[in-house]
Formats: C-alpha cells, structure tokens, sequence
C-alpha cells in the first residue's frame, strides 16, 4: 500500500526537530501534507514525495549519477512506489535500480536511521509529451555509508543514468546537502556487522545458547555462545540486528538493551569479526522460549562457565559484565560478602512494569501525544501518550513529575483520575507491564519540550483519527477510555 500521510508527517516533524529554522522555506510541503491528496504518487502534480540516497564511501567521497532526463549530476533517488515500506526504503530501492548497488552494501548513517539528512524542494519542468505540468519535487535525503572499504561494482539503469562519479563534498551539487555534509566527519572505518546479547538474571546467572553441531555450516558447531548473529539489510542500527536476533532464535523481546561494548572473534577463514554486545536483564524460564536455532538455552552462573565448551572470549566477557554487576550480597559478622543464591521465583510470578501515562484531552483539540525520539531506545520515531515508570513513588505522583518534567505542565493530585488499566506484553518472555492512565480535568501550562532527546513534538490528535505511528497499547487504551472501558489487555496469547 502507499506510503501513509502519518508515517511523511511523522518524519518530516522528526526532521524539523533537529531544523526547527527550516519550517517556513519548507512550508509547501507542510500545506502538502494538510490536502487530502496522496503527496507518495507521482501523478499528484499539486506536489509529491521523492527520496534520495547520499551514499558516503570510506574516503568520505558521496556518490552522484548523471540523470539523463534532467541532464544533471545528483545523487541516486527517484520516487516512492506503492511496495515501498517506508521513506528510506524507497531511497534503497532507487540506489539499487540506478546503480545496482545492493541495500545490504550500505547502512544508514549513525543517527540518521529514520531522519532524512536534507530536505529540499525544487521546481519540476513540464513534460508535454507525457502530460506532466510543471510541479514539484519535495526531496527527502537519507544518509548512508558503505559497509567495506571497497565499493561494490555500480552496474548503471542504462535507460536513466549515464554515469557514475564520486565526488568530495565540496563538489556536492546541492547546497542545503553541502552545507549540512560539511558538518559531519565522513571519513568512516568499516562498521561492526554482528551483535550478541549478554543476557543476565536477578541471580547473577547468564543465558547461554548451545550451537547445532554441525561442522562448516554453523560458526563454532556445538558450543554454548550467546544469542546474536550478523547484520541484514532490513536492519537499521546494530540494536535492530540484536533485537531481530533474539526474536527469531527464541522468540524474546528484551525491553531494555544497553551497548555494553565492541568484542572480537576469529571467523572459519581466520579473520577477525567485531561483534557488538548488548546487555539487557530477563528474569524468565528458557525452557517456555520458542527456540527455532540451537539445541537449548540454559542459565549459567559465571563461576560454572569452565564446565561448558564455550570460547575464552564469552567467559571473558561474561565475568566482565559480572564483575560491574553484582548480585544481592551479605555480609555478616565482619566477614567478606558471599554471594546469595536465591530461589528462582515460581512458575508464573514474574514482577510486572508499571507504567504511569497522562490521558489529557481537550474537547476542541483533541488527545495530546508526542513523537518519540529516533533515537528513543522504546518506541522510536512514533507516538505515544506522555509516560514514565514509576520509581520510589505512588504512581499520582509520578504522573505529576513526569508531566512537569516532560512537559512543562502543571497537575494538581485532586484533578486525577483513574480512566483505564492496560496489561500488556509483546512476546513470550518480555516482562509484563501494566499501563496506567489518569485523566487530567485541570491542568496549567502548555505543552513544552522539556527533554527534546526523548520527545521532539507535542500535537493534540482527534481520537477518532490517531496517527498509524502509534504505540499500540497506547491506541487500546485510548480506544477503552472512548468506549468507557476501565480494563484492557493486549499481548497475552490466553
């Protein structure tokens, strides 16, 4: 299906986030996305969505094609078609048909997984012999860099391209592009293609996974590792490649995963593989996982890792990892801390999240959300209501600080209630969470980005109308409170 209004806008507000002082030269495509017209087709000549790739080699050199139509010198890009499944997918697939450039042979630039670099609006000429008036492009432009060192063979769509050339950035063609390439340091090592997963306990212990043995088809057959695997092109950062990793292998979706730093391994051929390692904490049962590679997983403690067939590197890191994070210790009687073994809770009792989310409506306006971060490590790039956790605090409480501190508003405790209690879990394994909404019916202020890095728009949404890029439990409880339902569930396979 074509690209949606929500997913152009949500990007584009994303875009004006970091760029606020672009708003108004890109007022046309702003009015654009107000019409009712589908801006992702290219017969919408009141004006339309194209997307461009800047393809950055390991010199820092940017990748342009001679367009034979327009006769100029630009980087790939063209426009969006109904199969593309998002505003960077379709600068990929234009990559590959100009080029032949492979989406696998490019990752998105730090930062930029999900924000173009430049947007640009410029005139189109009128084409008579195809019926086209003049109108125009608004050009989204998604920064890449090549995986290798060596560029991949370019094999040019004869029809539209007629060459090739990579250029210094000071030779780039477009100015707004220029100027903002200028501000980045382009000259890039070959990027970590792997990442693995220390995956640790309450208890201390660490889950480890034991290989298939089978002999030149699985890298080090028969020994317990941890979860991971290399990077694939649908993979927009190296977490993405971790997060899809463990839900493949096992059906596991950790919430929190934090970079624990940068491993290294030698391959079947005797290279050295880097391997980026995430951490993140789970407390359940292996044996209830839906383990689709491997033998078993199992947890281990790391004074127990000599008993397995497993590579000196993993127990390094392992103990590393174990040394900055301790479990529970005692000490008694003067006498150096032990560590304490405990039970493993009972089949079942896990202990949930509890999440506290603000429901604030006005009746002209409508239900205020904001767009998370692209870099949010929870839900990036959509909408969601504002939210925190709540810590050493009754969850009122914590509804009035996380509103003063994300947004700026006043809420007194005598003007909140209680509209809707949402338990919800995404998959077998991940901790369950229960969502708190409290309805406001007074408040001060307005809303304010008090921490851009977490949220970077405020914008009240009809709810009769939210936006796709949204939270899905958010959008339960929002459709449960305009139904006046206190209670709602989602996840829960029974």
């Amino acid at each position: 299906m074509p690209l949606s209004h929500d997913h152009i806008r949500t990007t584009v507000e994303t875009y004006l986030a970091r760029h606020s002082h672009e708003r108004e030269q890109l007022g046309a495509l702003l009015d654009a996305l107000e019409r009712p017209t589908d801006i992702a087709s290219r017969s919408t000549f009141t004006g339309h969505i194209t997307c461009g790739a800047i393809v950055v080699d390991s010199l820092g050199r940017v990748l342009h094609v001679l367009h034979l139509a327009s006769g100029k010198v630009l980087p790939p890009g063209g426009h969006s078609e109904p199969s593309d499944e998002s505003l960077g997918a379709t600068a990929l697939r234009e990559l590959h048909e100009e080029t032949g450039v492979p989406p696998q042979s490019v990752t998105p630039w730090p930062g930029y997984e999900t924000v173009p670099l430049d947007i640009d609006i410029h005139d189109i000429d009128a084409r008579p012999g195809k019926g086209e008036p003049g109108h125009q492009h608004f050009d989204l432009r998604f920064l890449f860099r090549l995986r290798t060192a060596t560029a991949p063979a370019i094999v040019v769509q004869e029809e539209e391209v007629g060459g090739i050339e990579w250029r210094s950035v000071d030779r780039v063609t477009s100015p707004s592009l220029r100027e903002k390439l200028l501000k980045i340091p382009l000259t890039v090592e070959p990027e970590t293609a792997n990442a693995s997963v220390l995956i640790y306990n309450d208890r201390g212990e660490y889950l480890v996974h034991l290989r298939d043995y089978v002999p030149g088809r699985i890298w080090e057959p028969g020994m317990w590792s941890l979860l991971g695997g290399g990077r694939e092109s649908q993979d927009a950062t190296l977490e993405h490649t971790a997060r899809r990793e463990l839900a493949e292998e096992a059906g596991l979706d950790i919430a929190d995963l934090t970079p624990f730093g940068t491993e290294y391994a030698s391959d079947a051929a005797g290279e050295t593989v880097p391997i980026a390692i995430y951490a993140g904490r789970w407390n359940g049962d292996p044996r209830q996982l839906r383990l689709t590679e491997g033998v078993m997983l199992a947890w281990f403690a790391p004074e127990d890792l000599h008993r397995l067939r497993i590579t000196d590197t993993t127990s390094d890191l392992v103990r590393r990892h174990s040394a900055s994070h301790p479990p529970n210790t005692a000490s008694q009687n003067g006498i150096a801390p032990q560590k304490e073994r405990r039970p493993a809770p009972p089949h079942g009792t896990v202990l949930n999240v509890i999440g506290v989310h603000l429901y604030l409506e006005r009746p002209d306006r409508g239900v205020l959300l904001g767009l998370r971060h692209p870099s949010s490590a929870f839900a990036p790039s959509k909408w969601h209501a504002l939210a925190g956790h709540c810590e050493q605090e009754n969850a009122i409480t914590c509804l009035i600080r996380e509103a003063r501190e994300e947004a700026g508003l006043r809420i007194e405790r005598q003007d909140v209630e209680l509209v809707h209690v949402v338990h919800h879990i995404d998959h077998a394994g991940d901790r369950p969470r229960m969502g708190l909404f409290f309805r406001a019916r007074i408040w001060r202020g307005e809303p304010e980005l008090r921490e851009p890095d977490k949220c970077t728009q405020w914008k009240f949404w009809d709810p009769a109308a939210l936006p796709d890029d949204l939270v899905p439990y958010t959008r339960r409880a929002i459709e449960g409170i305009q139904n006046g339902e206190l209670y709602s569930e989602t996840g829960w396979l029974a």
